[in-house]
This record gives C-alpha cells, structure tokens and sequence, in this order.
C-alpha cells in the first residue's frame, strides 16, 4: 500500500520504492517464486523481479547516501586540526586526543549498540545517531574551548556508533546475496564523505572560520529525512515476516564453516589485529597528513588538504573494486593484495619527493582499502546472526584502536618529528601476514543461486 505523508513529491518517490509489495524478497530466487502471490503493479514476474531490484538498491544507495552525509561532517573534525591547533595553540598530542576522544565513543559503543540491535533491531536509531552528530557539530561551531572541542567531537562519534551497526545490517539485508558489493556500495558512500570532507573545510571553514561548520548541519537534517524513510522500510520488512525468518534473512543464523568456538575466537582476532595495522597506518595518514606536506614541503594549508582529498579518493575507489573482486574470487585473496602491494608503496613513501608522495599515498589507500569490505563479509560468514555485532566490532573497535594509534603517533610526533612517525608506521602493515592463519573456506564466495 503506498503511503503518502503530505510533505511532497519527492518523499512520496521514495516510499514508491520502499513499499511492502517488493520487499518480501531479498534474493532474484525468492522474488520469482513469491511474485504470483504478491500484491504487485504489474502481473508480469519479469516486472515483479525488476521492482524487487529496484527496490533493494534503492534501500542500499540511500544508506551510501546518508554515510556519506554522516562520514562527510565527521571528517570535518581532522580537516579542523590546522585550525583548531592555531587558534588554540595545540600540541600534536592535543591533537591525538581529540581523535582519541573523537573515536573512543564510537568503538566503545558501536559493539554494545550492535549487540542490542541483534537481539531487538531498532529501524529508527538511524535518525537518533544522526541527531548525535548534528549536536556535536552545533557545539563544535561554538567552542571557545579545549574541552568543549573535545566533548563535540566525543557527540559526532557517538553518532557514528548509533549509525553504522543498524546500517550495516539493513544493507546486508538488502543485498540479495551479493554481500561484498552490498558492503562496498555502503562503505564507498562513507569513503567519499571522508573525502568531500576536507576537501569543503579546505574552501569554507578555512576561509570563514571555525564558526561555519554550523552550516554543515543541513546535511544532517537531510539525512535525518532520508534515514526516516529507510527505516520506515525496514520496520515494515520487519512486520511482514516471522521473527525467526527475518533474522535468519538478515544474518544466516545457520553456521555452515564448520569451525570450533575456540578457532572462531581467534581468528576473530585476526581480523581485529588486521584491521588494527591499517587503522593507524590510515590514521597517521588521516590525521597528520596535511602537516606532514606543510612541514616537509612546506605546502600551504589549502593545497595540503587538496592531497589529503586525492588519498582519501584513493581509500574510495579500493574499497567499491575490493568487494566486487572479493564476490568472485575469495576474501583471503583481496587480503593478501591489500597486503603485498601496499608494504612496498609505504615503505617507499617517506622518501619520495612530492609529486611521487601523492601518487603512492593514492596507491597505498586504494590497495589498503580493498580489503575492508573482504574483512567485514568474511566476519559476518563467520558469526552469523550477529551483522550488529561484527559491524560494532569492526567499525568501532578496529577504528577505535586506530584512534588509540593516532594518539600515540602524536606523542611520537611531538618527541621526535612527523617524518619519524611516517618512517615507523609502514611497519605495522607486516602484521597483514597473519592472513596465513585465517581459515579458507569462510573467505569463498558464495553463490546465492
């Protein structure tokens, strides 16, 4: 029954592609054996199956959407580092504990929110956690204080742990199958937010000032209203089938890898302590980028965070190639490549003179990238029934070790200098060959055919 709530055209576009009618079915198998029985626009199974597509990335591309709304205004708080360290006279550690505060909120809540959401989902905790993120880019706008700065930017992370389990889960579900392209497609939105990111702090804030960050808060109005609608899709899939049923389509409740509890641990761990290494590689990155090019190459502000913008592009485009290879040949095989091709680039970048600094930054992100949706699908294979939970896990815990990281690159950077710590951080990239403990078959694709 389409649904029509008064504030116009476009609202009323979405609900055509969220309604009840096609979102029985997740997969091209289902839809065509539940197509006669469904209530539809057209008799036609060829018509049912396409409304059914239609349907399921409209649902995913409005969560890519809404992560690159919520990963753009989150990047503003490093693309504010320069700034925030003139203006208040900041350390480097300084620095390091604003992302530490940044990512300590978002990796102690998002495994507590995904577990909670496993057992009773909550459709519109999307919303919430964009209101999160809108409060802590109001109050940041305002700061006139170190600890003010630091409790705006614990609010926006906040906002990332409500955000990104709940998300997760509904693009999985959505996936119809195709669970490494589903997670890219989701991941990308949030890599070209990051991206946009300090590439409009480098053109605004920079040039109006501290205070124009507040003009960012639409975005989090829009993806309030998109988020209103996805989740109203996903109450309703909810209420049309059994509980049972829909956590089984949601998360494969049955184990098929055949592993012990004991080995499940630990290559949980693994995967934990991969991602750990290009966490803070990424954060030393990320965070002390722009000053690693001002100090070194004595670049302007601007034109720094122009770079820092081509390396976090490079970050988008791994991450979209990494789960569309992984669906056709295997998770361990993205991993390996994101490991043996990017340890030359990083061992090489220190010593490079600009223009080869920005092409194997861009070279490092990308293949880097490429394994995170490989990570992300191989761990939910091998915890079924728990998406919230390995999404909490591996956006928030991996990333908050990263912030822990970033913290300590810091202080490393205030003992010695920014070019020691981009000397050192390659070397954590050699904990990728753990890979070689990770049990195959969980990493296969698998044909939902």
């Amino acid at each position: 029954m389409q649904q029509c709530d008064g504030r116009g055209t476009p609202f009323r576009r979405i609900n055509d592609f969220m309604t009840d009618n096609t979102m029985a079915a997740p997969t091209a198998t289902s839809i065509g054996a539940s197509a006669p029985n469904a209530p539809s626009r057209s008799s036609s199974p060829s018509a049912s199956q396409a409304s059914a597509n239609s349907t399921t990335f409209a649902v995913i591309l409005s969560l890519s959407f809404c992560h690159l709304l919520n990963d753009m205004m989150q990047s503003l708080v490093p693309a504010l580092y320069p700034i925030l360290k003139q203006n208040y006279d900041l350390s480097f550690s300084q620095i390091g504990i604003i992302t530490l505060a940044f990512q300590f909120t978002a990796s102690m809540l998002q495994p507590v929110v995904g577990m909670y959401t496993d057992r009773k989902p909550q459709p519109y905790s999307l919303v919430i956690g964009m209101g999160f993120t809108l409060t802590g880019l109001l109050m940041m706008s305002q700061a006139t204080s170190y600890g003010v700065i630091l409790i705006s930017a614990a609010l926006i992370g906040m906002g990332s742990s409500v955000f990104h389990p709940e998300a997760s889960r509904v693009a999985r579900m959505a996936a119809g199958g195709r669970y490494g392209l589903a997670q890219s497609l989701f991941q990308v939105g949030g890599n070209l937010g990051q991206a946009s990111g300090p590439l409009l702090a480098a053109f605004i804030v920079v040039q109006r000032g501290q205070t124009s960050i507040a003009w960012f808060s639409a975005a989090a109005l829009v993806a309030m209203t998109v988020l209103f609608q996805v989740g109203g899709w996903y109450r309703r899939r909810l209420a049309h089938i059994a509980r049972p049923a829909a956590r089984k389509a949601g998360g494969n409740m049955i184990s098929t890898h055949g592993l012990s509890k004991g080995r499940v641990i630990f290559t949980v761990v693994i995967l934990v302590t991969l991602l750990f290494s290009k966490n803070v590689y990424q954060a030393s990155l990320g965070s002390y980028y722009t000053f690693y090019l001002m100090e070194r190459f004595h670049l302007p502000v601007q034109t720094a965070q122009l770079y820092l913008v081509a390396f976090l592009i490079g970050i988008v485009l791994g991450t979209l190639g990494g789960g569309w290879v992984g669906d056709k040949v295997g998770r361990i095989p993205v991993m390996w490549f994101s490991i043996l091709g990017a340890l030359p680039f990083a061992l090489l970048l220190p010593h490079a003179n600009l223009f080869w600094t920005a092409i194997l930054a861009v070279g490092v992100a990308a293949i880097m990238a490429s394994a995170f949706p490989a990570i992300l699908v191989y761990a939910q294979e091998l915890l079924p029934g728990r998406v919230g939970l390995v999404a909490g896990m591996f956006f928030g815990f991996s990333f908050g070790l990263g912030g822990l990281g970033a913290a300590a690159l810091g202080k490393l950077a205030d003992m010695t200098s920014i070019e020691t710590v981009y000397q050192a951080t390659p070397f954590l990239l050699c904990l990728g060959l753990l890979t070689a403990l990770l049990p195959r078959q969980v990493g296969e694709p698998k044909n939902a055919h």
